[in-house]
C-alpha cells in the first residue's frame, strides 16, 4: 500500500483554531489540488475528532473526477475510514449518511449503533496502530490510502514510519498565535526525504517523499517469485509459493515450496541458497508470492521469524495468506518490527489460480 499524508496548516503550524467554527486554511486552488489527490486514492482516513468537529462527508464533489474514476473502473467515491478511541460517533454524521462508498470504523470496542452503517473493526480494548490499520485495509484491496488527520493520527503514521509521502500546505498569511490555536502539526523531515515545493494561490506547498516508489522493481521480482511457484508440485497440505531474494549488492536467489525438502517453504529455500553462497541478508529484500507464514508446526521457525532473524529490510508479496490452515499474521508482525512491507493485490489472482487445488 502507498500511504499519503495530507495537511494544511497556518503559518505557525496549526491545523485549526479553538473556536466551534471550521477554520478554512486552504485557498481555492489548494483545495482543488487536494481534491485531485483524493481522486487518485482508494480510501481516505480521518480521526473521529475531525468528524465531530467538522462533520465532513469526505466525498469527491468534482463531477469530472468522479466520471474519470468510474471510467477507470473505480467507485466514484473513496472508501471512507475513521479511527476512534472513545467510540463517540453519531450515525447521523455525513460520513455515514452521504455517499454509497464503503465506510470502515477502527474502534477499540464493538459499536452496535454504528454497525448497521459501517464495517467496525474492533481491537478489543487495545490501541490501534498504523501497521494494523494498513494491514486490515490492504486485505480489503486498498492500494492507496490518503490520511488527512488530525494531528495525532498524522504523527502516529510518521512515528511508525508507515507514511510514504506527505503533502504539507502552509498558509503564510494566516497566523493564530498563542491562545487561539487548536491542534498543531509540525514536521521535521528525515535526512533521507526528498521534497518538491510550489506556490499555489498564496499557499506554500511542500510534497515530501519519505519512501521512494519502487513499484516497477517490486512487480518485476514479484512476477519472478510467482513464476517460481509454478515449479512446486501441488499438495493438499501446503500452498505453492515462490520467493526471490535481492541482496543489498544486487545478488538474486530463488526458491519454491518443497524444492529441496518436504518441510521447507519457499522463503526458507531461497534463504538457504543465499547463506550457502555466503551472501549477507542484512538489508535485503524478499519477494514472495504469498504472505510469509507466522506460525507452523513442521519447522522450528516460521518464515516471518527467519526474515526477522536474518535482518531483511523489505518484504513484498502478492496475496495475503488465506485462513485455510492457520490465521496468518506475517505482514502485521513484520510491519510492527519496522520492516517495509508491500502487497500488490492486483497480482494476487495469479497466486490464487496457482493454488486452485486448495479451493476446489
Amino acid at each position: 500500500m502507498r500511504v499519503i499524508l495530507s495537511a494544511a496548516v497556518t503559518a505557525d503550524g496549526y491545523l485549526d483554531d479553538n473556536t466551534p467554527q471550521r477554520l478554512m486554511i486552504s485557498t481555492a486552488a489548494d483545495w482543488e489540488a487536494v481534491q485531485r489527490l483524493r481522486a487518485s486514492c482508494d480510501a481516505i482516513l480521518v480521526g473521529a475528532e475531525t468528524l465531530r468537529r467538522d462533520n465532513p462527508a469526505l466525498r469527491l464533489r468534482n463531477d469530472g473526477m468522479r466520471r474519470q474514476r468510474m471510467a477507470e473502473g473505480y467507485p466514484a467515491d473513496l472508501t471512507k475510514v475513521v479511527l476512534t478511541r472513545s467510540g463517540r460517533l453519531d450515525p447521523a454524521m455525513r460520513f455515514f449518511t452521504e455517499g454509497v462508498s464503503e465506510k470502515i470504523v477502527f474502534a477499540q470496542r464493538e459499536l452496535p449503533d454504528i454497525q448497521p452503517y459501517a464495517t467496525v473493526i474492533s481491537s478489543n480494548g487495545e490501541e490501534h496502530t498504523a501497521a494494523f490499520i494498513i494491514t486490515e485495509l490492504e486485505k480489503r484491496g486498498i492500494g492507496r490510502l490518503l490520511v488527512e488527520g488530525g494531528a495525532e493520527i498524522l504523527r502516529m503514521f510518521l512515528r511508525e514510519n508507515q507514511a510514504d509521502e506527505l503533502r504539507l500546505a502552509v498558509n503564510p498569511h494566516l497566523l493564530l498565535g498563542t491562545g487561539r490555536g487548536g491542534a498543531r502539526f509540525q514536521f521535521e523531515p528525515p535526512a533521507t526525504a526528498s521534497c518538491d515545493k510550489e506556490q499555489l494561490d498564496g499557499m506554500e506547498v511542500v510534497h515530501y517523499t519519505l519512501h521512494p516508489d519502487r513499484t516497477e522493481n517490486d512487480m518485476k521480482h514479484l512476477q519472478e517469485a510467482i513464476d517460481e511457484s509454478r515449479r512446486c508440485t501441488p499438495c493438499r497440505t501446503s500452498y505453492r509459493v515462490g520467493a526471490v531474494i535481492e541482496t543489498d549488492d544486487g545478488q538474486l536467489f530463488k526458491g519454491y515450496t518443497h524444492e529441496c525438502s518436504a518441510t521447507h517453504h519457499a522463503e526458507q529455500e531461497a534463504i538457504l541458497k543465499a547463506l550457502e553462497a555466503g551472501a549477507s541478508l542484512r538489508g535485503a529484500a524478499i519477494y514472495t508470492s504469498m504472505e510469509p507464514c507466522s506460525k507452523r508446526a513442521s519447522e522450528p521457525e516460521s518464515c516471518t521469524q527467519l526474515i526477522l532473524r536474518h535482518g531483511f529490510a523489505r518484504v513484498v508479496f502478492a496475496l495475503y495468506e488465506p485462513d485455510c490452515f492457520v490465521c496468518c499474521r506475517g505482514a502485521l508482525t513484520l510491519r510492527e518490527a519496522g520492516l517495509d512491507v508491500r502487497c500488490y493485490p492486483k497480482m494476487g489472482g495469479q497466486v490464487r489460480a496457482i493454488n486452485a487445488h486448495l479451493w476446489q
